[in-house]
């Protein structure tokens, strides 16, 4: 029994006040109220302006404050500079919320920016939310709300779009009007300076009206917040997104139109891969993905087999799967039999699968059923160019009978128009998405490919750091810690292997020489050959600045390279800092394969890593993929695999195939080191050379910047890891162990077994419903948790066959208020008084109090005597429920230590 979402009364307000409400016709203040007025609001409607006793027939107010009666919601549509005036009487009269359709702040320079700041101190200052400012507005359909100033509205519908563009908005109200698309909301962003994406995306998981999420972005302000709700949302509901800026010109029309800087667009799609959604590049691909993402559509890989009418079209499909690396599927040998058995003698013997021009609605069927038994197809897309002797509306009743029959998810596409509506309408209707052009279907089955890749990332919940090496890393932290006292962010060689080593990456030993014998001591310590650099903070490319030796084998190569590396470094940089050559051993591994992996900052979405070929030439072949952290193998895989590079780490020219698992666990090291190191700024691995026997980084870079002081330590990260910290061991009286731990995806199943063992008693107080077993849509919901703004806490003991055994759970989940959360409880009920819920409660709301949440609440079925017990001696209150006479509401407030 959730409270109502704070944001409720900003999209579904009682009553609106317009101020800037004008006669004047063509004016934004005239189309505003005029909307209003015209698309069917119950609620109350006052138009505020100085100037004139009545707007548009409309009694008139001179100003927010003469109303004299509650207003939940103020849009204004006056000029910038009255804006923050109107605000405080906004505040001055109790209205909550404020919608600012004006323009003229910070995307107009730095006085813009002022009076942004200036106003958004007001609103603060009397708790108000503003949407807005340079907005379009919103329109809610159903509720006969339209308080924007397009001369297009929006039909009744379940897809809901949350855009930064007013113009985006337009433009897409004006193709959902002739596609026959209705919405839920429509909400206009604008320059986002209060309510943003991530408070949007909560509110909407909470609408029932509901059922997809389109969102247009610029840019994101709050990386963590909006990383946290876009996820939360996405495991509840679809989002096709769509953004701006994905090149440089396109970032600087986003910078002039909103202010925001979009920042880098390849960080933002690994974001993106992250969230569980599908990003598309325009408008019609925004709704198409809607409809098919609706439809039974759902490709469990990108291995597309195309089956054609026509060598034309299908060459054009195949050839946009190429622009978008989407891989056509190598026929097995008994898919070729089967199609030579039944297919005329010319058809194409290759994918595309051409089955020629005279193609019968049987060829069809027996094209699709041959293809659809290949373990090596994971998608059918069936094309059809309308020809004298075509049967469209035949062919596509055989399309509809055989998807009922195959697992095997099937796209089509109908060429033409009037010849093939009747069939494409069919497909429809059938539940087949079905497209007018090659391009089209290629790009959506693209999309939507990707978008259930994203979900089985969504999934991943890889871990901060390991217990194991905590003990080890502290050495690392104080070494960061003591080089920024001495005001220094870049570290030696020396250092930043120091740092790599206590995070268990392996590294090339390294000693600095400041002098030409030291130089020559210590290639002996180590032993020939080795490899010289010049040591200097000031010099990124040392390769270039004629610093590096390499393959020294001997005593005086050592001395004359020390002379050499100084004097020439000193003749090209004579203002860069030498303090002396770093010598380590000489890496030769003649089967090595050079890569890079790297750690930068990126402004929005904080630490992220990168990784690609190395060498000396990676900067000109740019082959690079990207991922945020935290990560675990499988998304360290999937790291790998993105880049050109990967196909060079199997046999490859003679040389055999790498040790991946080794390469694995350096990205894995990388990822803790990330998480567990918020002053990391920069990291260069490069080149780390991996053979078949393991991967050594033979030069490091490091450097860092101080880290804000905050109770989080994952803070500067945009999406928060597996809480491992939170971990706990419970030694019983018999020395037995209990575990207490957040609860991971995996569990599912060990979750389902623990509700389906509870007795009936126990089930109806925990649901308060007659609930036998989980759904699946709860099963999810209970485990793939976002451990931001949400905690779930199992209890486990091994079992009598050695495998993990849950005992208990409890978990609470933030309420819409936004400062309080809503626990649940229960244990299994062979473990009743011995403890398990109460050491269960209690880490779960210290968890909560750290979190600074305002109370944790709960409500109890008026019978459960032994869980109003539990609560009053962990200090909850107990308080009739306001709706339910059967159900008490208990309370904790939670006040920080």
């Amino acid at each position: 029994m959730l409270a109502q979402h704070y944001l409720n009364s900003l999209f579904e307000p009682k009553s609106v006040a317009v101020i800037g409400a004008s006669n004047r016709e063509n004016s934004v203040g005239h189309f505003l109220f005029k909307n209003i007025l015209e698309s069917g609001y119950k609620g109350r409607l006052y138009p505020i302006n100085a100037k004139h006793e009545t707007i548009q027939n409309v009694l008139a107010y001179k100003s927010i404050e003469e109303i004299g009666a509650r207003v939940e919601l103020a849009v204004i549509a006056t000029r910038a500079q009255t804006v923050p005036d109107i605000v405080e009487q906004c505040g001055r009269s109790g209205i909550k919320n404020i919608i600012i359709i004006t323009s003229g702040f910070s995307e107009a320079g730095h006085s813009g920016a002022a009076l942004e700041r200036k106003t958004l101190e007001i609103a603060r200052r009397y708790n108000v939310r503003v949407l807005g400012p340079n907005c379009l507005g919103i329109i809610r359909p159903e509720l006969g709300l339209n308080a924007t100033f397009l001369r297009v509205s929006a039909n009744v519908g379940n897809l809901a779009l949350v855009s930064q563009s007013g113009a985006i908005c337009s433009a897409v109200l004006d193709w959902a009007k002739s596609n026959q698309v209705g919405f839920s909301s429509v909400i206009s962003l604008g320059s986002t300076a209060d309510v943003d994406f991530g408070e949007i995306l909560d509110y909407l998981v909470y609408d029932n009206r509901t059922h997809y999420i389109l969102l247009y972005i610029e840019g994101i302000r709050n990386a963590r917040r909006f990383m946290s709700a876009l996820r939360s949302a996405a495991r509840i509901k679809p989002i096709i997104l769509l953004k701006a800026g994905r090149h440089a010109a396109g970032s600087a029309a986003v910078k002039v139109h909103s202010g925001i800087l979009a920042g880098s667009d390849i960080v933002f799609d690994a974001a993106v891969k992250r969230s569980g959604v599908v990003r598309v590049k325009n408008i019609g691909q925004l709704f198409y993905a809607s409809k098919v993402l609706s439809s039974k559509f759902r490709p469990l890989g990108k291995r597309l087999a195309i089956i054609t009418n026509g060598g034309g079209p299908g060459a054009m499909a195949a050839d946009r799967a190429g622009d978008m690396v989407i891989p056509l599927a190598e026929l097995s040998n008994d898919t070729m039999k089967a199609l030579n058995a039944k297919m005329p003698a010319s058809w194409s013997q290759s994918n595309p699968i051409d089955i020629r021009g005279d193609a019968t609605p049987e060829r069809y069927r027996e094209a699709i059923l041959a293809v659809a038994q290949d373990e090596g197809v994971d998608c059918m897309m069936v094309m059809l160019a309308p020809q004298a002797m075509t049967q469209p509306m035949a062919v596509a009743q055989v399309l509809i009978e055989v998807s009922g029959k195959t697992a095997k998810p099937i796209i089509a596409c109908w060429m033409g128009k009037d010849q093939v509506a009747e069939g494409r309408a069919a497909l429809e209707f059938a539940g087949i998405p079905a497209f007018r052009t090659p391009e089209t279907a290629v790009e959506l089955f693209y999309h939507i490919s990707t978008y259930y890749r994203n979900q089985t990332l969504l999934l991943q919940t890889p871990e901060g750091s390991s217990k194991r090496t905590q003990q080890e890393t502290e050495g690392a932290k104080m070494l960061i810690e003591a080089v920024l006292q001495e005001n220094r962010k870049v570290l030696s060689e020396m250092e930043s292997k120091a740092v790599l080593r206590a995070f268990r990456i392996p590294v090339a030993e390294t000693m600095v020489a400041r002098t030409p014998t030291e130089s020559l001591l210590l290639a002996e310590q180590l032993g020939f050959p080795v490899a010289m650099k010049v040591d200097s903070p000031d010099l990124v490319r040392k390769t270039e600045a004629g610093g590096v030796r390499l393959n020294i084998t001997n005593a005086p190569a050592v001395r004359n390279a020390y002379h050499d590396i100084i004097e020439t470094v000193q003749k090209k940089h004579p203002n860069a800092r030498i303090g002396g050559v770093s010598i380590e051993p000489y890496v030769s591994r003649p089967n090595g394969r050079e890569l890079m992996i790297g750690v930068v900052r990126d402004p929005t979405f904080g630490p992220i890593i990168t990784f690609g070929a190395g060498g000396s030439e990676v900067e000109i072949f740019s082959d690079r993929s990207v991922a945020l952290p935290p990560l675990n193998r499988f998304l360290a895989q999937d790291l790998i695999q993105s880049t050109h590079a990967a196909q060079l780490l199997g046999e490859f020219r003679g040389k055999p195939a790498v040790n991946m698992k080794a390469l694995e666990e350096v990205l894995l090291n990388i990822s803790e080191m990330v998480c567990e190191l918020p002053w990391l700024l920069e990291l260069d691995l490069n080149p780390l050379i991996i053979d078949e026997f393991g991967a050594i980084a033979a030069d490091a870079r490091i450097v860092l910047d101080y880290a804000a002081t905050t109770s989080d330590r994952y803070a500067h990260m945009a999406i928060h890891p597996y809480p491992v910290h939170l971990i706990q061991d419970w030694e019983q009286p018999d020395g037995s162990l209990i575990t207490i731990r957040p609860i991971r995806p995996e569990d599912a199943e060990m979750e389902q077994a623990f509700v389906k063992n509870l007795s009936d008693e126990s089930k109806y107080f925990r649901f308060m419903d007659t609930l036998r077993e989980l759904t699946q849509s709860m099963l999810v919901r209970f485990t793939q948790i976002d451990y931001d703004r949400e905690m779930a806490l199992i209890a486990t003991v091994t079992g009598a066959d050695g495998n993990e055994l849950q005992i208990g759970v409890t978990r609470y989940v933030t309420n819409p208020d936004g400062e309080t959360v809503e626990f649940a409880l229960a244990v299994a009920d062979s473990w009743h008084k011995r403890g398990v819920g109460r050491k269960l409660m209690g880490a779960l709301i210290e968890i909560a109090r750290q979190k600074g949440y305002r109370a944790i609440v709960g409500d109890v079925l008026a019978q459960n005597t032994r869980m109003f017990r539990l609560m009053t001696s962990l200090g909850f209150t107990i308080h009739p429920h306001h709706e339910d006479s059967a159900v008490k509401r208990v309370i904790c407030p939670l006040h920080s230590p």
